[in-house]
C-alpha cells in the first residue's frame, strides 16, 4: 500500500489484530477497527465497512490505544543524551543556575519539534509538553508552534524555571497568548500551567493557582521530590482549595501518608517518570503507594537530555520497579511474594486510559472505544522475532514490544506514520535545525563547560576491604 492511498478514502479499517482496547471489551482476538473521519466507528470481528475503506492488516501485530506521556520537557530534546549521567542537583544547576537562560525561541522550536515527531515515531499520540523554558511569551509562540508542526496531539503545559508563577501567569502578553491559542485549535494542542509550590510560608503561588482557575487551565505540579517539594506545599494547596481533580502532582514520590490522602479525597491525578526516579533521585517510584491510596496514575518520561522519548521503557521500568518494591518490602518482614499485585496490564492502563485521565479527556481519548477519538497504535514488525507469538497481549506490549515495532500511528483519523515511517516530516531538516542548536549551546558554553557537563566529576569513593584472598593454588602463587 502506498501512503497515498489513505488520503481521500472515505474509512480506514484495521483487520485481524490482537486488540487491546483498554475497555469494557478487553482483548479482542482476531478483532477489527473502522475508523471515520476522526472518530472510531465500530469495534468487533468481521466488521462490514463502506465501500472504498482503506484496509490495513493487522495480523500478528497488536493494536492498542495511542499512548500519553503526561509530563516531557520537550524542549530539552535538542541536547538530547547530554546529561545521561547527571543527577538531579545537576540537572538544576545545569538548566536553572548556568544555562538555561541562555535557551532562545529558535531553541524551544527545535527541541519541541524534534520531540514531538518522536513522541509520534513511538506511538505516543498525545505528549504534555511540561514547559518551564518559556521566559517569554515568544519562547511560548516557539513552542505553541512547532508542537502544531509535529503532527500529534499535545498539550503545552506554560512555565519558566526562571520565573515566580505568580508574576508571569498574570502578565498581560501571557494572557494575551493563551487568548490567541485558545482562538485556534484546542484539540490538538491544549494549554495549561505548569509550576511548583516553593513552601514559601507566604504561599506565593496563590496567585497562580487562582489565574489558572480565572484562565480555566489545568496544572501540573512538581510534588513530593526528595529536598525540593514536598507536604508543606500540599498543605497550602488544600488549605487554599486548590487541590481538585484540575491538578497533576508529578513523581510523587516522597509525600506523607496525609498527603496522598489529600491527592486521592480531591480527585488529582499522578504522573510517574520511573526512569527518572529511579535514576535522578526525586525519591522511589511511587506506584507501590498510589496503587494504595487509590490515586489514579499516569506515566510520563521526563527528558531527552536523560532518557529516551520511548513509552515502552516506561511501561516496563514501572512495573519493574513496583515489583521489586513488593519483593523489598516482604524480604525486609521475613515473607516472600506468591503473587504480583501490579500486572501488564495496569501499566498500559496508565499509559494510555490513565494519561487520558490526567489531561481531562478520558471521555474521548485513550481507549478503543466507538465514538472516541481515532489515536490508534499498531505495533507490529515481520521482522523481529520477538513480535511472534503473542500470547500475552499486556505482557507482549510492556516486556517484549519496543518504540521500533511501532508499525501504524493515528493521531485524529489521520495517518501520521505507516509501516515503520513517518509521514509528511522532513526528517533531515528537523535534524538540522537541531543541530544548530547543538552549535550554539557548545559555543556559548566552551569546550570545557561542555565536556564537563557530559562528565560530571566523581567524588572519591570508599571500597570495602575483602578478607578473602588467594595466596595460593595448587602451589602456584595466584595472579
Amino acid at each position: 500500500m502506498t501512503t497515498n492511498e489513505f488520503d481521500g478514502a472515505p474509512a480506514l479499517v484495521f483487520r485481524h489484530a490482537t486488540v487491546v482496547t483498554v475497555d469494557e471489551a478487553g482483548v479482542i482476538a482476531d478483532g477489527d477497527v473502522l475508523v471515520v473521519g476522526d472518530r472510531i466507528a465500530a469495534v468487533g470481528t468481521g466488521l462490514a465497512v463502506p465501500e472504498g475503506t482503506v484496509e490495513i492488516d493487522g495480523r500478528d501485530g497488536i493494536l492498542m490505544p495511542g499512548m500519553i506521556d503526561t509530563h516531557r520537557h520537550m524542549w530539552q530534546a535538542n541536547l538530547r543524551g547530554l546529561g545521561a549521567d547527571w543527577t538531579l542537583s545537576e540537572y538544576f544547576t545545569f538548566y536553572y543556575l548556568k544555562w538555561g537562560r541562555y535557551t532562545r525561541p529558535r531553541d524551544i522550536y527545535a527541541g519541541n519539534l524534534l520531540s514531538g515527531v518522536e513522541s509520534v515515531d513511538a506511538g505516543v499520540t498525545t505528549t504534555v509538553d511540561w514547559s518551564h523554558g518559556l521566559r517569554t511569551v515568544e519562547h511560548a509562540e516557539a513552542a505553541a508552534d512547532a508542537l502544531l508542526a509535529a503532527g500529534g496531539r499535545f498539550v503545552l503545559a506554560c512555565g519558566n524555571l526562571l520565573g515566580g508563577p505568580w508574576e508571569w501567569a498574570n502578565d498581560p502578553a501571557f494572557r494575551a497568548f493563551v487568548a490567541r491559542r485558545a482562538a485556534g485549535d484546542t484539540d490538538r494542542l491544549a494549554l495549561q500551567l505548569a509550576f511548583d509550590v516553593t513552601s514559601d510560608p507566604a504561599f506565593p503561588e496563590r496567585a497562580a493557582f487562582a489565574a489558572a482557575r480565572e484562565l480555566g487551565l489545568r496544572v501540573t505540579t512538581h510534588a513530593g521530590v526528595w529536598q525540593a517539594t514536598n507536604d508543606v506545599g500540599i498543605r497550602q494547596m488544600w488549605d487554599a482549595g486548590f487541590m481538585d481533580e484540575t491538578v497533576t502532582y508529578v513523581h510523587c514520590s516522597t509525600l506523607s501518608e496525609e498527603s496522598y490522602q489529600k491527592i486521592a479525597a480531591s480527585g488529582g491525578t499522578a504522573s510517574v517518570a520511573t526512569e527518572s526516579e529511579m535514576n535522578a533521585g526525586q525519591g522511589y517510584p511511587p506506584t507501590f503507594l498510589l496503587r494504595r491510596y487509590d490515586i489514579p496514575v499516569s506515566l510520563s518520561q521526563d527528558t531527552s537530555v536523560w532518557w529516551s522519548g520511548d513509552m515502552f521503557a516506561a511501561m516496563r521500568a514501572t512495573l519493574n520497579a513496583d515489583r521489586a518494591r513488593c519483593h523489598l518490602e516482604a524480604h525486609r518482614a521475613g515473607s516472600t511474594v506468591t503473587a504480583n499485585e501490579a500486572r501488564a496490564e495496569d501499566v498500559v492502563r496508565w499509559a494510555t486510559l490513565g494519561g487520558a485521565r490526567a489531561i481531562g479527556r478520558e471521555a474521548d481519548l485513550g481507549s478503543i472505544r466507538p465514538g472516541k477519538k481515532a489515536d490508534l497504535v499498531l505495533v507490529k514488525n515481520d521482522r523481529s522475532p520477538a513480535m511472534r507469538p503473542i500470547l500475552h497481549p499486556y505482557g507482549h506490549l510492556v516486556f517484549q514490544a519496543g518504540r521500533g515495532d511501532v508499525h501504524t500511528v493515528l493521531v485524529d483519523g489521520r495517518v501520521v506514520k505507516h509501516a515503520h515511517r513517518l509521514r509528511g516530516v522532513d526528517l533531515g531538516a528537523v535534524h538540522d535545525d537541531v543541530e544548530r542548536t547543538v552549535e550554539f549551546f557548545r559555543s556559548t558554553m566552551g569546550d570545557e563547560a561542555w565536556h564537563e557537563a557530559m562528565a560530571p566529576p566523581l567524588p572519591v569513593g570508599e571500597r570495602i576491604d575483602n578478607p578473602y584472598t588467594y595466596s595460593a593454588v595448587d602451589g602456584r602463587d595466584a595472579k
